[in-house]
């Protein structure tokens, strides 16, 4: 299977540096976020898609919509790509980067994930999809964080991949298995 998966756009939350780790707080695209999401679906316009997914945040769900008008697929929602978990939602980010700086692929904060056990939660997903479209072309729309611990599995070294950054609206293009 080949799966593209993409940051959402701009968010209310990146112009401010919060924390937003609960799906059920809404957090939409900035315009700029819609701008960045309308410029990739020029990008991926032309890709055949066998099937789509996304986080449970709205973010994600706002550029997923956008990436595939065109497309004539549904998009799946799953809580395996949704952000990591922090226990820190409304916290700027740099209150976790700070306790994440020392160990960030251990670090677990009280209520949130590590990066390990986040990368085992996007294994989880990329296993189940890969066995259901051994043969398709996905597109998963996520958060940095998640795309980052998925590069991570195709690392010879996690601690190589951990402090990767991933623009809004970029992607990673993964085989998987």
């Amino acid at each position: 299977m080949k799966i593209f998966l993409v940051r959402h756009g701009e968010s209310e939350g990146n112009v401010i540096n919060e924390i937003n780790d609960n799906p059920l707080r809404v957090v939409n695209l900035t315009d700029k976020g819609r701008a960045q999401a309308e410029a990739a679906s020029g990008i991926f316009r032309t890709m055949r898609f066998s099937h789509a997914y996304a986080s449970e945040f709205p973010r994600a769900r706002q550029t997923a919509a956008i990436l595939l008008r065109g497309h004539k697929i549904d998009l799946h929602i799953d809580a395996r790509l949704n952000e990591r978990r922090s226990g820190m939602d409304g916290f700027h980010v740099a209150a976790f980067n700070d306790l994440a700086r020392h160990d960030p692929l251990h670090f677990r904060p009280d209520g949130g994930e590590s990066f390990l056990e986040q990368m085992e939660r996007l294994r989880n997903f990329l296993d189940e999809i890969s066995a259901r479209h051994p043969d398709g072309t996905v597109l998963a729309v996520s958060h940095e964080n998640p795309i980052v611990a998925a590069k991570a599995l195709q690392a010879d070294d996690p601690e190589q991949v951990v402090r990767d950054s991933i623009a809004n609206c970029g992607w990673v293009e993964l085989e998987w298995p």
